[in-house]
């Protein structure tokens, strides 16, 4: 019989919440079936198992959810992988990308704070020697 997993299992095992589950469940990442009365209770595969560990490695990575569900939908295809590599290499490209630019924006401000921190070290000096050629 193939392993499954209730919310609880998968909340404990990836330190998420249950919303979270149930929030990547509505964003079509999780597909769980439902058991018990009125179809109450999740019931996860092991198949959502994998594609709820994915979905955290591509967060991780600064993906969105709909990036994450795109490529890992594609892997859930038998078809050729080559477009599928393809298009995750588009995909990494366009987010490193991104990182990349968000890096330089860091930097600037970094080499701005720098520059304050001088100045304001300088006027800190210049009203330290004032104090003490008043004593």
């Amino acid at each position: 019989m193939a392993t499954t997993y209730s919310i609880s299992d998968l909340a404990q095992e990836f330190d998420l919440t249950t919303r979270a589950i149930r929030f990547y469940e509505d964003m079509g990442l999780l597909q769980p079936e439902r058991s018990g009365a009125g179809g109450r209770s999740r019931v996860y595969s092991a198949r959502d198992r994998t594609r709820l560990r994915l979905t955290l490695r591509a967060k991780r990575l600064g993906l969105s959810l709909n990036e994450a569900k795109e490529i890992i939908d594609m892997y859930d295809s038998p078809r050729d992988t080559v477009p599928q590599l393809q298009k995750f290499l588009v995909i990494l490209a366009a987010h490193r990308q991104q990182l990349e630019a968000q890096l330089r924006e860091v930097e600037a401000n970094l080499d701005e704070v720098k520059v304050h921190e001088k100045e304001a070290r300088a006027l800190l000096a210049k009203h330290a020697k004032k104090a003490t050629e008043k004593a």
